[in-house]
């Protein structure tokens, strides 16, 4: 069964750091596109960052560029999103997905196969 389960979300003071992990049941991550994307109440879903398939390329939206790293580690099947110099705008709720088409990067939610349930992100103080 495909699962993917996020972690590592809570609430953290602006300017503080999290890193959260997408891990992986089912099938393996090396093989597939996985992206970041995130919600804030009322908002609708976007795009947040990509790692392609073999680590071949890496997006991420404007918002978070600078601050936001991709990276994945093959031999935990895991994907993580490590967030610096986080902003109360970053409050929402993290999601990671899986793209068949592992070959390319892209921050369209319709271009996703497989959601994790997602983490709870809270930049507060």
């Amino acid at each position: 069964q495909v699962q993917l389960v996020e972690s590592g979300g809570g609430l953290v003071q602006p300017g503080g750091s999290l890193r959260l992990s997408c891990a992986a049941s089912g099938f393996t991550l090396n093989y597939y596109a996985i992206g970041w994307f995130r919600q804030a109440p009322g908002k609708e879903r976007e795009g947040v960052s990509c790692i392609s398939a073999s680590d071949a390329s890496t997006y991420y939206a404007d918002s978070v560029k600078g601050r936001f790293t991709i990276s994945r580690d093959n031999a935990k099947n895991t994907v993580y999103l490590q967030m610096i110099s986080l902003k109360p705008e970053d409050t929402a709720v993290y999601y990671c997905a899986a793209k068949n088409s592992g070959w390319y990067c892209s921050g369209q939610v319709y271009e996703y196969d497989y959601w994790g349930q997602g983490t709870q992100v809270t930049v507060s103080s």
